[in-house]
């Protein structure tokens, strides 16, 4: 019979008032601040907050190209999601698929120029919903020691 091993740990400790606010808040924040940001540029712009994402960082990659995969990583949906979102941008002569040249099973999200005019006009908008649903709120705050607990967040362990 195999032998169970356990590690003795002392059992978390409870959050303190300040630790409890800071959960909830961000917790709200995490829900609250991608629906609010997609909502601005759904009604301004007829684009939702993941199809400026994907033109985003099309527009800062290499070529303006990026493999499907990565381009589902860097903004955090599925590859079957990502497939369904470069398929409207498709659609609308945003952005083309092509087959990568050193794998013939992958392929590629291309940025085209209207993509990039596309980005671009619709960049004010994403401008002034950050501001006005985030920095607007964070007057005071240490923003290079805020960023840098955010991106630990993200981080895998």
């Amino acid at each position: 019979m195999a032998e169970i091993r356990t590690t003795e740990t002392a059992p978390p400790q409870p959050l303190n008032p300040d630790e409890e606010a800071v959960a909830r808040a961000l917790g709200r924040a995490i829900i609250v601040l991608p629906r609010a940001i997609d909502a601005d540029l759904t009604r301004e712009q007829h684009l939702t907050l993941n199809e400026y994402s994907v033109l985003m960082h099309l527009s800062e990659a290499p070529e303006r190209r990026l493999r499907m995969s990565e381009l589902a990583g860097v903004c955090d949906v599925s590859l079957s999601g990502m497939t369904r979102i470069v398929g409207r941008l498709e659609a609308d002569g945003l952005v083309e698929r092509v087959q990568c040249p050193e794998d013939a099973r992958g392929s590629n999200a291309v940025l085209t120029d209207a993509g990039l005019a596309r980005l671009e006009n619709a960049y004010p908008t994403h401008l002034a919903s950050t501001r006005r649903h985030i920095m607007d709120h964070l007057e005071g705050l240490d923003l290079p020691r805020l960023a840098d607990a955010l991106r630990r967040f993200a981080t895998p362990v």
